[in-house]
């Protein structure tokens, strides 16, 4: 009736009461939702990983690349190689790897190298390159099998002992001496000593020479030798006597 209050309707109770447990419901869902996944995350028996993105650096890696360089490319020194037995040992140990596998290039890894050689030859004798190739490295070809067949049929069963020099007999080479233009250290009679079959052997690496301070086998056989065959140095049961002191 108009000029009259007016009066609301009061709201439903039982409607309240949905609108209320309606959010209660929700409000329920989204914590389990953050829940569950929050041990997904984090449960160690999980079989998801989560990645993490690490943030930009302002310093750049640069990349490196290992460059070999010839020793033989650079200038001779008077740099003495140490000549103690353990020193010897770890130069000459990819020799007797070569020895015992018939390796050629383990072998010419220790071997004195050919441009050094060329450097201390040219011009006192004829034909370097080919005194090289046709000599020197001809004749380690040939005493590398010669070496490798006194190992017997299993070769690779043969122990290395010990590695026997004189430190003493290492003299240094002037230059003229020899036929060469450059000094060089001069170490003879290098001896390998092994086990083998229950014995112990020994053979001789007949000449080692240096190189900015370093040993470089030049003759494993002897040198000079009567024929051109692959030769023993110095052959021996038991570990053998170092040397004998001289020679260049």
């Amino acid at each position: 009736m108009p000029g009259s209050p007016q009066h609301r309707k009061p709201a439903d109770s039982s409607t309240r009461a949905r609108q209320v447990g309606i959010l209660i419901l929700l409000l329920a869902l989204i914590a389990m939702v953050v829940f569950v996944g929050t041990k997904v995350l984090t449960h160690p028996g999980s079989t998801n990983t989560t990645t993490s993105i690490a943030p930009l650096s302002t310093t750049t890696r640069v990349s490196t690349t290992t460059t070999t360089i010839d020793p033989a490319t650079l200038p001779q020194t008077d740099a003495e190689p140490p000549s103690s037995n353990e020193a010897l040992e770890v130069r000459l140990a990819p020799l007797w790897r070569a020895i015992q596998s018939g390796n050629l290039a383990l072998a010419q890894s220790v071997f004195f190298p050919e441009s050094a050689y060329l450097s201390m030859k040219k011009g006192r004798i004829s034909d370097p390159t080919r005194d090289y190739s046709s000599r020197l490295f001809a004749f380690l070809k040939l005493d590398l099998a010669t070496y490798h067949q006194a190992l017997g049929a299993t070769p690779r069963s043969a122990a290395l002992i010990e590695t026997l020099g004189q430190a003493s007999y290492s003299t240094w080479i002037q230059p003229s001496a020899c036929e060469n233009n450059v000094g060089y250290w001069h170490l003879p009679g290098v001896r390998l000593v092994y086990r083998l079959g229950g014995q112990v052997r020994s053979f001789g690496v007949a000449s080692l020479i240096s190189w900015r301070g370093t040993w470089y086998v030049v003759h494993l056989g002897p040198n000079p030798r009567p024929y051109d065959v692959g030769t023993l140095d110095e052959p021996s049961r038991g570990p053998g006597i170092p040397g004998p002191p001289g020679g260049c």
